[in-house]
């Protein structure tokens, strides 16, 4: 019995999703396209990254190996290492989303096996007795949006129109979510917060996964900026995940960035916030000189998926993950024998793709630490292993959805 270290890079797909063409993905390529567009030169950018897309710690621990497993390629521009130094795999998911929750809930043991409710695509998103029933019980004149829309976009266009009527900005995407954005100071975060719980409770008759608070500060669209103070509320897993078990069992999940809220603050012991990738990394880091024996230290980089996938930003997207890769040496300083750190993704977000959501893929699995001897599992078709690969290395009661990796 030791730690493991289990890292979600949010939306880092490697391609090749066996039922990619039923989510209109068939191509889809997160890592792929990335490099193929870095070694082309189109990744590019002054001040930030140049050149094809380096990623020597992650490469040496299997990723271009479970690239090619995915895909049956080579990322362009990025060569196989002369030696792989962990256990190594791809994933495929059989949860029906590809959306975070089904992802998380899936990499913790537990697939997602009913349909979520999703709001229509053309015209108003939000039936009128819903839009009337959280005016009324939200205590809000009106909303503005009421569309599928990026967040980004969607502020700028109502974010001053907002701040003159008090009306929160809600929106949708292609999945299970309903977004609620607010200025921090003209309406309040905790007005904010406190109007999330009423429309969360109000969705759930439309078996909508989860209602997230997009806060926002600036005087114009020039400068209107998303803040660090997002929260998702989210429906409960539909059966204990591995947390849950952790957490019977008398061990200790640290929950670092987003994860406490994906699994609504289930199965989880100790929370943690933080406000982009490093701040994330320095928090693991921390983390992992409190984690005893037997604790699981698990962590949503989410910048990956928010501010790069879903903007369609390739160098944003690169310069994140050279920035990602160059950390994982100091991680691996720090363990313990028998620690177990896992790299993995809950779904694909290729910044190439059209449209603005996320991208059904497989997802690499990269398994490092100081007893692992280098191996390829091959392609496992859950994420649940991953779970259960969990379960069996820290001593606790086996699952029913998956089996360990290692």
């Amino acid at each position: 019995m030791a730690r493991v270290f289990l890292f979600v890079l949010d939306s880092f797909g490697i391609g090749g999703a066996p039922d990619a063409e039923a989510f209109g993905d068939l191509g889809a390529d997160t890592l792929g396209h990335i490099a193929e567009f870095c070694a082309a030169g189109a990744g590019d950018r002054a001040g930030l990254r140049e050149g094809p897309l380096h990623l020597p710690n992650m490469s040496a621990l299997g990723l271009i190996h479970a690239a090619r497993l995915a895909t049956g390629r080579v990322p362009a521009g990025m060569p196989l290492p002369e030696r792989v130094y962990g256990v190594y795999g791809a994933a495929s998911e059989v949860s029906r989303g590809k959306d975070t929750p089904s992802g998380h809930w899936e990499i913790a043991g537990t697939p997602v096996k009913f349909d979520w409710g999703y709001f229509p695509s053309e015209g108003e998103a939000f039936p009128p007795e819903l839009v009337e029933a959280i005016c009324r019980e939200g205590d809000v004149s009106g909303i503005l949006g009421n569309c599928h829309a990026s967040g980004t976009d969607i502020i700028a266009r109502h974010g001053e129109e907002h701040i003159r009527s008090g009306k929160p900005i809600c929106y949708t995407s292609s999945d299970s979510v309903f977004q609620i954005a607010a200025h921090e100071q003209s309406f309040g975060l905790e007005r904010l917060l406190d109007f999330c719980q009423v429309v969360r409770r109000l969705v759930d008759d439309y078996n909508i996964g989860r209602v997230i608070a997009r806060p926002f500060i600036g005087d114009n669209p020039s400068d209107f900026t998303r803040t660090g103070n997002r929260r998702d509320y989210s429906v409960l897993p539909p059966e204990p995940t591995v947390l849950d078990r952790l957490e019977e069992a008398g061990r200790q999940v640290h929950a670092i960035g987003k994860i406490g809220d994906i699994f609504a603050h289930q199965g989880v012991t100790k929370l943690t916030k933080a406000n982009g990738n490093m701040a994330l990394f320095d928090a693991s880091l921390a983390a992992l000189e409190e984690a005893e024996e037997g604790d699981l230290v698990f962590t949503n980089f989410v910048d990956f998926d928010m501010l790069y996938g879903h903007r369609r930003d390739v160098p944003g997207y690169a310069a994140a993950l050279e920035a990602f890769d160059a950390r994982l040496p100091d991680l691996d300083r720090r363990l313990r024998p028998g620690d177990v750190v896992i790299l993995t993704a809950d779904h694909g977000c290729d910044p190439t793709w059209r449209g603005t959501d996320h991208t059904r893929e497989r997802v690499p699995v990269l398994m490092f630490g100081p007893s692992l001897r280098s191996r390829s599992f091959g392609i496992a078709d859950s994420f649940a292993h991953i779970g259960e690969t969990v379960a069996r290395h820290l001593g606790i009661a086996p699952g029913p959805h998956g089996r360990s990796l290692i």
